[in-house]
Formats: structure tokens, C-alpha cells, sequence
């Protein structure tokens, strides 16, 4: 039987399309995208006509239609022409969880977190991620829960540490479920990279991560070098790749390594007469009230820096930025 033919498992689509078998349950119930033919109390099986459906709705989605608009499409069959670059857009301001809504996410998230109930934070943050959009739901949902339940154990005495540490490990969890997702439709562009890393002595990766998910959906290919990088190995890294940009994360303002950043901004590579160098997009709260300097972005937020690093790496890729590939002094 091959790989799209009649009776295909859930479990084979997803693997098929990149996506997590929760998302297609979550598809399913709230946009009525699944199978045509179901029987209850037998598995579900996809159709090609199924499967077709499924592959506009990833299709739209990752263009950064809103989800409940993408199903009223792919149902109806409609085919929405790709932008005339060929480059994938970054999602749009969909529009956002009302006030209840995000109260009623974020209590459920946070006692589920309270309980240590694994599969309910699971199954919460999958069905928001897919709800809104991974930048509303990072900056409506997932972010305000991280800090409430940061700022609750730091109002206790130290309890509920195991509370942050369990809620942080499923954030990422999901965070990488969709990055891992934005890749398997990547398209075989070669584009230089992204580096993403952690100044020195900085410990938060989460926003970090929940960046790199943002461009996997673009189709703009990282390098996720987490914690605490040394400055010696983000030097040889940048040497080594040739980056449309580098990308560091500063928490706090006692973590931002302003001289490094000049460094990194100030690094270049390739052939002696055509060495190029790198943008420095300087992520995170650490940064703020210091003057920009060269070659250096500092965004607003998630939405913001996933529109300047694309438009980076599309100024790369097309010649006008890192042209010059990597290589030795």
C-alpha cells in the first residue's frame, strides 16, 4: 500500500506531513478537518481526499493564515496563490484570544502545572499553539504562565521550584514539536543560518526557543546553541557557518555583554577583498536603554524579530547581505 493510498492511519499522515498526532485530533474538533468516513469505535483512517484537505489546511497554516480560517478553505477547497517571491510570509497578527479566553487558558495551564498533571500541560498547550498561532499563543499564553509560576515560587520560600522546572520542560517540549514540524516542510533552499544563543552567564532559553520554532515554520534554517555560550565558541561558530544573523538572548541587564555583541557584529569571513559580516539581533530585556551599535537590531518582541531575521535571510540568500560563504583569515 503506498504511503497516501486509501485507509491511512493518523499516526502515518502525521508522520507523512510533520505535524503531531494531537494537532490532528485538535484539527478534527474544533475545524472539522478528518476524516469524511469515520466509524466510532474503529481507528481512523484517511483518505487521499482526507489527506488532500489535511495538506492545504499545514499548507495555509504555515503561511500564517489563522487556523479557523485555514480549515473554511481547505473544506472549501480553495487555493491561495503563493506570495510571487516564493518566500514564505511571516504570520500575520491573527487575531488574538480575547481577555476570558486567555484568563481561562492561563489558569487551566497553571493548575495543571500545580498538579504536575503531565498530559493535561501537554494537551494544553498543544491545542493553544495550534488555536492561535505560535507567536500569540508564545506572548498571550505561554510566557505570562512561565512568569506567573517564576514570580509564584519566588513568593514561597523556594516551593514550587519542581512546579517551574516541569512547566519549563513541557513549554520546550512543545516549542520543538513545532519547530521539528516547520522543518519537515522546509524546502531545500540553501539559505545561510541563524545562530541563536544565550550570552554568557545566561541561563533562559525558552524565548530562544520559542524563536527558533518561529523560523522552522518560515523555513529559515537555525543553529540553536542554547545557555551560556562562551564567547570563543560563538566566535568560531560565526566563522565557521557564515550567518545571515546572530541572534542573542539577554534576560536581564547584569547577563547583556555589550562587548561581545560588538565583536560578533565586527567578525567577518570568506575570501580576503570579499569578507562579510553578520547582523547582531539583540533578543531579550537585558538590552534595553543602551545606543545600537552597527550591524546591530534590537526587536520589539517575537513577531518583530521574526520579521527581521527573515527579511536578513532573505538579503543573504538573494546576495545583498552574507554573500560571501564562510572561510579561514
Amino acid at each position: 500500500m503506498s504511503e497516501l493510498s486509501p485507509g491511512l492511519t493518523s499516526g502515518a499522515v502525521a508522520r507523512r506531513l510533520g505535524v503531531a498526532p494531537t494537532t490532528l485530533r485538535s484539527w478534527d474538533r474544533r475545524y472539522g478537518i478528518g476524516p469524511a468516513a469515520h466509524e466510532s469505535g474503529r481507528h481512523r483512517r484517511w483518505s487521499p481526499d482526507d489527506i488532500a484537505v489535511l495538506q492545504e489546511m499545514c499548507r495555509l497554516t504555515a503561511s500564517g493564515v489563522p487556523p479557523a480560517e485555514a480549515a473554511r478553505a481547505a473544506r472549501a477547497g480553495a487555493v491561495t496563490a503563493p506570495p510571487a517571491t516564493g518566500e514564505t510570509p511571516v504570520p500575520p497578527a491573527a487575531p488574538g484570544p480575547t481577555l476570558d479566553e486567555v484568563r481561562r487558558e492561563l489558569r487551566g495551564l497553571g493548575r495543571a502545572a500545580v498538579r504536575l498533571d503531565s498530559g493535561a500541560m501537554d494537551e494544553l498547550l498543544e491545542s493553544t499553539i495550534v488555536r492561535y498561532g505560535l507567536v500569540t499563543a508564545w506572548e498571550e499564553v505561554l510566557a505570562p504562565a512561565l512568569h506567573a509560576v517564576g514570580r509564584k515560587w519566588e513568593t514561597s520560600d523556594d516551593r514550587y521550584v519542581e512546579v517551574e522546572h516541569l512547566l519549563s520542560w513541557h513549554v520546550s517540549t512543545a516549542l520543538r514539536r513545532v519547530g521539528a514540524a516547520g522543518r519537515a516542510r522546509t524546502s531545500g533552499a540553501r539559505t545561510p543560518p541563524v545562530l541563536l544563543a544565550c550570552v554568557p552567564h545566561e541561563q533562559h532559553t525558552l524565548p530562544l526557543e520559542a524563536l527558533a520554532a518561529g523560523l522552522a515554520e518560515l523555513g529559515v534554517p537555525t543553529l540553536m546553541f542554547g545557555a551560556a555560550v562562551p564567547p570563543e565558541a560563538l566566535d568560531q561558530a560565526v566563522r565557521r557557518t557564515g550567518p545571515a544573523a546572530v541572534a542573542l538572548w539577554a534576560q536581564a541587564r547584569s547577563t547583556a555583554d555589550h562587548p561581545l555583541a560588538h565583536h560578533v557584529a565586527d567578525t567577518a569571513w570568506g575570501v580576503r577583498g570579499a569578507r562579510s559580516r553578520t547582523a547582531v539581533l539583540l533578543a531579550g530585556p537585558g538590552w534595553a536603554g543602551r545606543t545600537l551599535g552597527p550591524g546591530m537590531l534590537r526587536p520589539s518582541g517575537l513577531r518583530e524579530a521574526l520579521s527581521l531575521l527573515r527579511g536578513l535571510c532573505v538579503a543573504a540568500r538573494d546576495g545583498e547581505g552574507a554573500a560571501a560563504g564562510p572561510g579561514g583569515d
